[in-house]
């Protein structure tokens, strides 16, 4: 697929990308399709780090895409995720419509590539998500419920895994899987009703991203 990460930003794309989100609100039964965007038969492999960290996921999502650059040229997106760090290489426009104040880096940043077990990597000034595996190359999980209080039943791991492959190429996995409370509310935004579709385009496009970044480096 084409991406370019400067009409990425540009209001047609961002007002296309608004259109995309409503239809697959609208199309339950594409579900599975989106779940398993990009991903092979074998994938992910359930030996990865942090799939032992939510046993029992109420949902669970692999999008997977081909890179034609070694790890070592995408791990630096990677490493550099989060709200005021690199951003998500997503739709800056609606991501910022909801307070995200995220700015998308075009290039690596420094003083962002380090990250260690227990930092905190934003989704937004208020959700923080908190670094439970760190294998700079291999593995970037993060752990915790966006929006978490005191007492909670959601839980979620969002997860980077990079698989080298021949020819110095890589896969790229973006994983997620998710519990929710007993709540509505619960129900309602921690189910595959609104995250997934949503989280599906802003996701796809965010691997497009990478995959742009890492192979013009």
């Amino acid at each position: 697929m084409r991406h370019d990460r400067d009409r990425q930003r540009s209001l047609p794309v961002t007002l296309w990308a608004a259109v995309q989100i409503v239809a697959h609100l609208l199309s339950p039964w594409r579900r599975s399709w989106r779940l398993r965007w990009g991903a092979r038969p074998d994938e992910p492999d359930p030996s990865l780090p942090g799939e032992d960290l939510i046993p029992d996921p109420l949902w669970t999502y692999t999008r997977a895409i081909d890179i034609a650059a070694p790890t070592e040229h995408v791990w630096p997106w990677i490493a550099q995720l989060g709200q005021g760090r690199g951003g998500f290489y997503t739709f800056e426009r609606l991501e910022n419509l909801v307070g995200c104040r995220i700015v998308n880096a075009d290039e690596i940043l420094p003083g962002s590539q380090t990250v260690v077990v227990g930092d905190e990597v934003r989704l937004h000034p208020d959700v923080p998500m908190q670094v439970a595996v760190v294998d700079p190359g291999r593995a970037l999980v993060l752990h915790g419920a966006p929006g978490e209080g005191a007492e909670t039943a959601n839980d979620s791991i969002w997860a980077f895994h990079l698989v080298p492959v021949d020819g110095g190429r890589c896969r790229l996995l973006d994983r997620g899987k998710t519990t929710h409370g007993p709540s509505f509310r619960d129900r309602l935004f921690f189910s595959t009703l609104l995250v997934e579709p949503i989280g599906f385009v802003m996701g796809r496009e965010m691997l497009l991203g990478i995959k742009e970044r890492a192979e013009n480096m």
